[in-house]
């Protein structure tokens, strides 16, 4: 446990790539073997503070918003949602998804975990909507714009809030699905 809370801390603050393990075993009071011993490799390092921040930071749900049948108060509430969830997260984000083209490892446990709930996040805001071929996939591709991490980040940059931001995003998927 006290591993792991030093790597999700070593993470949100420096990111993966400057992690180092003895930089984790000093902060958890244990020695660099015992690191080793208990995460292998950098795979069982990623899974695991993954798992454990997850847990204390779970991403929206789009279950929830599949349940409201109104395509645009769905995207309106997903946006803002997915919204206000980078905005408290970033540091550990913004870090991970940073370091993501780096660290193979990392790629390989981000694409089990995070880049699926991105595929979900992106057919349950489509769901409804009477859409097929060129018009069904330039909608698709707006909404992973507006989902993006960096889309967020460059939007709040500007000065916006996590509410302005999704409003804004939202108005980019219409314009695009309006024109598809």
């Amino acid at each position: 446990e006290r591993i792991i809370e030093a790597v999700v801390e070593l993470h949100r603050t420096v990111g993966p790539a400057k992690t180092k393990i003895t930089e984790v075993a000093e902060m958890a009071g244990v020695g660099r073997m015992t690191v080793y011993n208990h995460f292998p490799t950098d795979s069982d390092i990623f899974r695991a503070c993954g798992a454990h921040w997850s847990a204390q930071n779970p991403p929206p749900d789009p279950a929830q918003w599949a349940r409201i049948d109104d395509p645009e108060k769905r995207l309106d509430l997903a946006l803002l949602q997915m919204y206000e969830y980078y905005e408290g997260t970033r540091d550990m984000l913004g870090k991970v998804l940073r370091d993501e083209p780096l660290l193979p490892a990392l790629s390989d446990v981000l694409s089990e975990i995070w880049w699926p709930f991105f595929d979900v996040a992106v057919a349950t805001m489509a769901h409804g909507r009477t859409m097929r071929g060129e018009r069904k996939r330039r909608f698709s591709v707006a909404v992973r714009l507006v989902l993006d991490f960096g889309t967020w980040r460059t939007l709040t940059d500007s000065g916006l809030d996590a509410s302005a931001a999704a409003g804004i995003a939202a108005d980019i998927v219409r314009g695009v699905d309006d024109r598809a």
